[in-house]
C-alpha cells in the first residue's frame, strides 16, 4: 500500500511542510548575522541529533544570557518564514527551508516513491519487532526524505515524545541498530515493552529520556532485560498541524 499525500515529512531531522505545488518556500527577508547563526544551528543539531534544539541550548551555545534572547531570535526567523514555532513545546522548532546545498534537500513527490516499508504497529510482549502479526501493512515512502534508509516505520503511541515533535499517529522512520549515541531519540526493548526515548548514558547508568514532563525518566537497572531495537532515522505525519 502506498500512502498518496504526506502533509507533513521529516527530512534531515527537520519537520517540513509538504507542498508538490511549491517545493521550497522562499524566506521574506535577509536573515541577519545572527539569525543566520541560529538557523544554522538549528540545522547542524537536527543533522546530529535528529531533533531541534532547545531554547536554552541555542542560548548556551551562542552565549546569550537566557533562553529569552534565543525566543526573540527565533519569533524574528519566524516571521521571516524561515522557521515554524510550536506553542508549549521546547523543541517546538521546524524548518521550512531546506538547505538548498543538500542534494536531498528538494522533495519528491510521494507518488514516486521507490522504497517500501513495513508499518509496525502495536508490538505484543516479547517477541520481535517485525514479526508478521505486528507489521499492519507496507507503505510506500520517498527514499530521499531520509538522511539514512530506514528499516520500517513504527506508528507512534501516546505524547511522551511531543516536545521532540513526535505526536500520537505519526510515523517513526527507523532504522535496526544494536547501538545509539548519546542523545539519539531511539526505540527500544525495556523486558516485555518497546518505547520510543531519547538515549542518555552517564556514569554508567542508562536512562531513556522523555520529551514530554508529564513523563518520568526510564532508569534501566543492571538486572533489566534491555535492548535496543534502532534509531529513529525521520518521521512522517499524515495529519495535518491543528
Amino acid at each position: 500500500m502506498r500512502l498518496a499525500f504526506f502533509p507533513w515529512v521529516l527530512q534531515n531531522g527537520a519537520v517540513y511542510p509538504y507542498s508538490p505545488q511549491k517545493r521550497v518556500i522562499a524566506m521574506a527577508t535577509k536573515l541577519t548575522e545572527r539569525q543566520q547563526e541560529i538557523l544554522d544551528l538549528i540545522r547542524q543539531t537536527v543533522a546530529r541529533t535528529g531533533f531541534p534544539p532547545t531554547r536554552a541550548e541555542i542560548a548556551q551555545a551562542l552565549g546569550f544570557r537566557s533562553p529569552n534572547a534565543a525566543e526573540d531570535h527565533l519569533k524574528a526567523l519566524a516571521r521571516k518564514g524561515a522557521i515554524e514555532l510550536t506553542a508549549g513545546a521546547s523543541r517546538g522548532i521546524r524548518l521550512k527551508v531546506p538547505d538548498s546545498a543538500t542534494p536531498s534537500a528538494q522533495l519528491t513527490h510521494p507518488l514516486l516513491a521507490q522504497l517500501v516499508l513495513p508499518l509496525v504497529g502495536r508490538v505484543a510482549a516479547g517477541s520481535p519487532i517485525l514479526a508478521s502479526e505486528h507489521v499492519e501493512r507496507e507503505v510506500g515512502v520517498d527514499p530521499g526524505l531520509f538522511a539514512q534508509t530506514p528499516d520500517y516505520l513504527l506508528k507512534v503511541r501516546g505524547m511522551s515524545m511531543r516536545d521532540a515533535g513526535i505526536l500520537e499517529g505519526d510515523l517513526l522512520a527507523v532504522k535496526r541498530a544494536a547501538e545509539a549515541r548519546n542523545g539519539q531519540i531511539v526505540v527500544a526493548r525495556l523486558g516485555d515493552e518497546v518505547t520510543v526515548k531519547r538515549l542518555q548514558r552517564q556514569n554508567g547508568r542508562i536512562e531513556l529520556l522523555p520529551e514530554n514532563p508529564d513523563f518520568a525518566p526510564i532508569v534501566v537497572a543492571n538486572t533489566d532485560e534491555f535492548a535496543l531495537e534502532g534509531i529513529a532515522v525521520g518521521l512522517i505525519r499524515t495529519q495535518p498541524l491543528h
